[in-house]
């Protein structure tokens, strides 16, 4: 049962044209030649798919039900053929990432993006509240929590260990714990239970909160506190001595960052290409 393709291609054109000598203009034929393979079609499908009109033609009942079925297939032909031959067409994916998560890891990483995937930008929507993820527009984001994420399928990124750090003036200060805390508010504010975990306290009453774990980041190197580090996201800090640990226990959250998608998606290629190498280049660097 499984027409010709020049036969749904003209009766797809006539369909959306209304006229058989705008679709024949269109596909480089002759009016004659679309009028043949309408007829053709329509005699496979024992079914009449256009009502001849004065001016132009209109679709029948089943013309108007067939006519979407033969478009989505001619779109699903045209998206696989571009994806799959013509990989060097510069693509656009959307990813949504809490900011300190984009400064501090995938940011560094994009070099390497360049090189590993030449074809592929990417859109960068930075998240500063859990609504924010509701907005359209993306396929892929990025979440810090437990991997839990009710209706959507999640790969870990990174495992979060937790550390006090502070400024290199702040080195083998005995009495640190005298010092401001810089708290995150949300899943990050560990500082009870670091110290419990550590057997230590007494620790300081005097805070300074954040909204974000990188602004907190900066206000430790300033020098304004004590920041329960969150490692990976601070080792390339620790490693260029612009933080230092303040104490050698850490405590193994269960929280990390997950990349994550809707489990009813189909990722294009383009996405499949960005989230392998998310989980080999950003967990890797992670690890």
């Amino acid at each position: 049962m499984l027409p010709p393709l020049d036969w749904l291609r003209s009766f797809e054109a006539a369909a959306r044209l209304s006229n058989f000598t705008a679709a024949a203009a269109e596909l480089g034929l002759t009016q004659a030649a679309v009028s043949q393979h309408i007829r053709a079609l329509e005699e496979r499908l024992k079914t009449r798919l256009f009502q001849r009109l004065a001016r132009g033609v209109a679709l029948s009942p089943e013309g108007a039900a067939y006519l979407p079925h033969i478009q989505s297939a001619f779109a699903t032909i045209g998206n696989s053929t571009s994806e799959l031959f013509e990989p060097r067409a510069l693509q656009t994916v959307t990813i949504r990432v809490p900011i300190s998560f984009a400064l501090l890891m995938l940011v560094p990483a994009l070099p390497d993006l360049a090189t590993a995937l030449p074809q592929i930008q990417l859109d960068l929507v930075t998240i500063h509240r859990p609504a924010d993820y509701d907005q359209p527009g993306s396929a892929l984001d990025i979440r810090f929590g437990n991997g839990a994420f009710p209706g959507r399928e999640a790969d870990r990124l990174t495992a979060e260990h937790l550390v006090p750090v502070a400024a290199p003036a702040l080195a083998g200060d005995a009495e640190w714990m005298s010092r401001p805390l810089l708290l995150v508010a949300g899943a990050r504010e560990m500082w009870a239970e670091w110290f419990a975990a550590a057997g230590l306290s007494g620790h300081s009453r005097r805070s300074h909160r954040f909204d974000s774990f990188v602004a907190a980041m900066e206000a430790a190197k300033a020098g304004a506190g004590v920041l329960l580090g969150s490692r990976p996201l601070i080792d390339k800090a620790l490693d260029g001595g612009v933080l230092v640990r303040l104490a050698d226990f850490e405590l193994s959250s269960p929280s990390g960052h997950f990349l994550t998608r809707a489990a009813s998606s189909r990722l294009t290629a383009a996405e499949q290409d960005v989230r392998r190498w998310l989980l080999s280049r950003v967990a890797g660097l992670a690890g």
